[in-house]
């Protein structure tokens, strides 16, 4: 398995941290000839990028994947270092919550902008180098089980996974002729600094959270990066062989089966009193005291 990934050449975004640095950890332990990884903070990408530079050239690019021209740099930045791409794999991804009620358009924005449209600009760039050095490349997105449709505290991240199951696949035909493979991961509740975050600010869930979440799920754990990264190395070496426009659930959550009908635990309302939207998160999926998220109420007959 060493060389699995021996002369390619890969970018790897969200590689700063999380899933995007077990993977790019694992693609230079399996022979990667060069990286680029990216994110924005410049700190952490200058120490993981010298940590990975002991086994495999790796080069970061600071970059703010809600920009187009950021998405555009890091391709051009691989192209300049080392002249050629083997392999694309979008990790980055935005996860905050809001509901069909309380998201913002600031929100909405950046979840489509970081989501759906850094991995479409990224992809056509790196498609480009492909078909240039006519290289047979593989293109890896990272979506999410949400893109089957989700929670109801996730609805924007829910759109713009939905969105990027369609786009693989639409990719994966444009291109197949090329010979260049793209493919999904839906992947479900993994432990990672990023969903750390997200369960101590929008759901209370303190230092026991993971324990307690684990202690739930049919495995008694979550996923691990490790092992996602492990199939995001396969889906990228030869080993695939002509896999293409597969999106595939990574999971411990069987889609279209329970034991009971899957409904909320209780409705949305608007509280004309106290002019406050609310919502119950339940308690069934996520295994932690739920927090009530609050938002001004519209107001309606404008």
């Amino acid at each position: 398995m060493k060389e699995q990934l021996a002369g390619k050449i890969a970018v790897i975004t969200g590689g700063t941290q999380g899933l995007g640095e077990a993977v790019a950890r694992l693609f230079a332990e399996r022979g990667a000839a060069g990286l680029v990884i990216c994110g924005r903070n410049e700190e952490r990408g200058r120490i993981v990028a010298e940590g990975l530079n002991q086994t495999c050239p790796t080069h970061f690019v600071q970059a703010d994947l809600s920009q187009v021209g950021d998405c555009r740099k890091v391709v051009v930045e691989t192209d300049r270092q080392f002249g050629k791409v083997h392999a694309l794999v979008n990790c980055a991804a935005v996860t905050d919550r809001g509901t069909i009620l309380d998201t913002s358009q600031e929100l909405f924005d950046e979840m489509i902008a970081v989501n759906l449209r850094a991995p479409f600009f990224l992809m056509q760039e790196a498609i480009k180098v492909m078909i240039r050095e006519g290289i047979q490349g593989t293109v890896v997105n990272i979506q999410s089980n949400a893109a089957h449709g989700g929670l109801p505290f996730i609805s924007a991240y829910c759109a713009s996974k939905g969105g990027l199951a369609v786009l693989t696949r639409n990719v994966a035909y444009s291109v197949v002729r090329n010979r260049i493979r793209v493919n999904g991961l839906n992947i479900g509740w993994m432990d990672t600094p990023g969903e750390d975050r997200i369960q101590k600010t929008y759901h209370e869930g303190g230092d026991s959270w993971l324990g307690n979440a684990e202690e739930s799920q049919p495995f008694g754990r979550l996923l691990k990066p490790t092992e996602v990264a492990r199939a995001v190395a396969f889906l990228c070496s030869e080993e695939s062989g002509m896999m293409t426009g597969a999106n595939v659930d990574f999971d411990q959550v069987i889609q279209g089966c329970f034991e009971q009908q899957p409904h909320p635990a209780q409705p949305m309302s608007l509280d004309g009193q106290r002019g406050w939207v609310q919502l119950r998160l339940p308690k069934s999926i996520l295994a932690i005291k739920p927090r009530r998220i609050v938002v001004p109420a519209p107001e309606f007959g404008r």
